[in-house]
């Protein structure tokens, strides 16, 4: 009777092991990676070395928001936020006077303002909209063609000469459609694919054309001070490129002029670009490389692997505040970090004449240090 029972309970977890690898293996997941190169982590050395000059933030409380993924002074003074409820919310630079000051239905990731004092916002959900000071909310483009849709904009910056330009991080996985923006950031990361882009509105025209493409998970965007570049942050493989900014729909996996890669092999996942002062450009690191993730970046099986389990389950590395700026040629000025990552998910930097503000994927307060 006790050998059947042992059997018994050995078949049943035999048919149990084979459900679970079954699934591991066969269950249909939505992306289809790709192999590709990566390069070894270089860790934390050089310009990079670690330090704590990001720990001990003095904070702003924002009450029940959380998330203030993009900071930015308007042309009224006062500092906006986007945060992770779909609000945008202005305040005094110190945090007081904080109201809703718009609410666009869906999830702004990054905006910049135009020469008549209209947020010009890249919202993932609806597109490249234009919100006026008193928080109305007009749709710019949220197409390139009428059969290519912007799948999932992101960052944003407005020339002085008029034209917009912005990022569409990932066309193939639209978070409008995929469940939201870590959910499709995450099935674009893994795969692979690189089909995210650079796009420029013509606010005369109001058309939009591709200013380069092949990028995996396009991310944060900055404007040289002469206008001619833009540097966009990509984010998926760990670089910030150079990018002429009157390019037309350049690839820029095939090289050559146009685009050209500034930094590589970052130690971390690059979010933001922000234009400082005195001619920095701060980019924000929201996590730090996982070598286990890169490890697979060959295993293209195994990464679909991957998307099978909890999301919890991810090798996406560890919490880790880091935000540094560089000037145009790429030269590292500034290295602030938090090993200990007690502000989450560093996005990026926002420099005013006496504070750095810290933006955050998932913060309870904004944080800021003296300048």
């Amino acid at each position: 009777m006790r050998g059947s029972v042992v059997r018994k309970a050995a078949g049943i977890a035999l048919v149990l092991l084979a459900g679970v690898v079954g699934y591991l293996c066969l269950w249909p997941v939505s992306a289809d990676p790709v192999a590709w190169s990566a390069a070894a982590p270089p860790g934390y050395v050089g310009a990079h070395a670690p330090n704590t000059r990001l720990a001990g933030l003095r904070t702003i409380p924002i009450g029940e928001e959380f998330g203030p993924e993009h900071l930015a002074i308007g042309p009224d003074g006062r500092l906006y936020a986007a945060m992770t409820s779909g609000n945008l919310v202005r305040m005094q630079p110190d945090g007081t006077q904080q109201e809703v000051f718009a609410r666009t239905g869906g999830r702004v990731l990054g905006f910049d303002f135009d020469a008549g004092g209209r947020m010009i916002a890249a919202d993932a959900m609806k597109g490249l909209l234009a919100i006026d000071p008193e928080g109305r909310v007009e749709l710019l483009a949220d197409r390139v063609r009428p059969d290519d849709p912007i799948g999932y904009a992101n960052s944003v910056v407005v020339a002085p000469y008029g034209t917009v330009y912005f990022t569409d991080a990932s066309p193939r996985f639209a978070p409008a459609t995929w469940g939201g923006t870590y959910e499709a950031s995450v099935l674009d990361i893994l795969e692979q694919s690189a089909t995210g882009r650079v796009l420029a509105y013509d606010p005369v025209r109001r058309t939009v054309r591709i200013v380069a493409h092949g990028l995996s998970f396009a991310n944060g965007i900055a404007l040289s001070a002469d206008g001619r570049s833009l540097f966009v942050g990509e984010t998926g493989r760990y670089r910030v490129w150079k990018i002429d900014a009157d390019a037309q729909d350049i690839d820029v996996r095939r090289g050559g002029a146009g685009a050209t890669v500034l930094l590589d092999n970052l130690p971390g996942y690059p979010d933001n670009l922000m234009r400082g002062r005195d001619g920095r450009i701060w980019v924000g690191l929201f996590k730090p490389r996982n070598p286990a993730a890169d490890s697979l970046a060959g295993w293209p099986f195994l990464r679909k692997v991957l998307l099978r389990l909890p999301r919890s389950l991810l090798p996406l590395g560890r919490s880790y505040g880091h935000v540094f700026a560089i000037d145009e040629s790429g030269k590292i000025l500034e290295d602030l970090q938090d090993p200990d990552g007690a502000y989450p998910e560093t996005t990026g930097a926002t420099e005013t004449a006496d504070r750095l503000y810290i933006q955050s994927l998932h913060a309870r307060t904004i944080g800021w240090l003296p300048r």
